[in-house]
């Protein structure tokens, strides 16, 4: 682990695989960390320089006060890239990480070669769903962290992947008990604001789209919108929940490598 120094904080990070290949950057989900794409590192460390990075609010990175926005998390990516003389790289985002994609696709493009957003939308949920969510866990803290990572087995993984493979997504759970949940309210808050309907169609670096067909936190039909809306966009759909890298693993890996390494 390494860190990067941000006019407010530390960014923590992690590089794997060969020095001078393409980099390759994976921006987590909302409530995990850099961990949760530990499944996908040997094989895209094979072909890329991958740098996972803990977004602001979770694991080892800073944690300020929020409300966040997608621009601010997406600003963050760009100091990070500079702090380590990246001029371009791909970029894939889940959830969270998908809009954060969706934000540099849009403001930062040339900082981009390919981009893949995963399991999101462009517009996730409604201040309905989040208000009352970060009100409980800016009152209840670490009692409340513990209360959504046992209510996001069902969320995040389908009952068969659950079952066969429970100490899999008791990790994966586990990172959302752990984090922080000033930082956690902070990126709801995020997440709550961001709306990029209208700007999908400035996205201009070549997309992929991949969502899961039991996704209920971000079901098929955003997935199909944003690639609906961005000219040449492809897609693909597995069969998984949400965090459809961890539960479908190398078949996941294996559409994202062939597409950032086709011609």
């Amino acid at each position: 682990m390494a860190q990067v120094q941000l006019a407010d904080g530390a960014l923590n990070y992690q590089l794997d695989g060969p020095e001078g290949a393409p980099v390759l950057v994976l921006s987590n989900s909302l409530g995990t960390d850099l961990h949760m794409w530990d499944t996908q590192v040997p094989a895209f460390a094979a072909h890329f320089r991958v740098l996972r990075y803990d977004t602001r609010g979770h694991g080892g990175s800073l944690v300020t006060a929020g409300p966040y926005s997608i621009e601010q998390l997406g600003h963050d990516v760009l100091a990070l890239l500079d702090a380590l003389k990246i001029e371009r790289a791909h970029f894939c985002g889940l959830s969270m990480g998908g809009l954060i994609g969706q934000w540099l696709g849009i403001n930062a493009s040339e900082r981009l070669n390919r981009l893949i957003v995963c399991n999101t939308a462009a517009k996730i949920g409604s201040p309905d769903t989040w208000n009352p969510r970060i009100e409980m866990v800016l009152r209840d803290g670490k009692e409340a962290m513990v209360g959504l990572r046992d209510a996001s087995i069902e969320r995040w993984f389908t009952p068969a992947y659950a079952s066969t493979n429970p100490d899999q997504a008791k990790r994966i759970t586990d990172m959302l008990a752990a984090t922080s949940p000033q930082g956690y309210a902070a990126n709801c808050g995020a997440v709550r604001d961001a709306d990029f309907r209208d700007q999908l169609g400035e996205i201009k670096t070549p997309l992929l789209v991949i969502s899961g067909s039991h996704d209920a936190v971000t079901p098929p039909v955003g997935g199909l919108f944003i690639q609906e809306n961005v000219e040449g966009a492809e897609y693909a759909e597995f069969h998984a929940a949400h965090l459809s890298n961890v539960e479908v693993g190398e078949p996941f890996s294996r559409r994202v490598i062939d597409f950032l390494l086709a011609r």
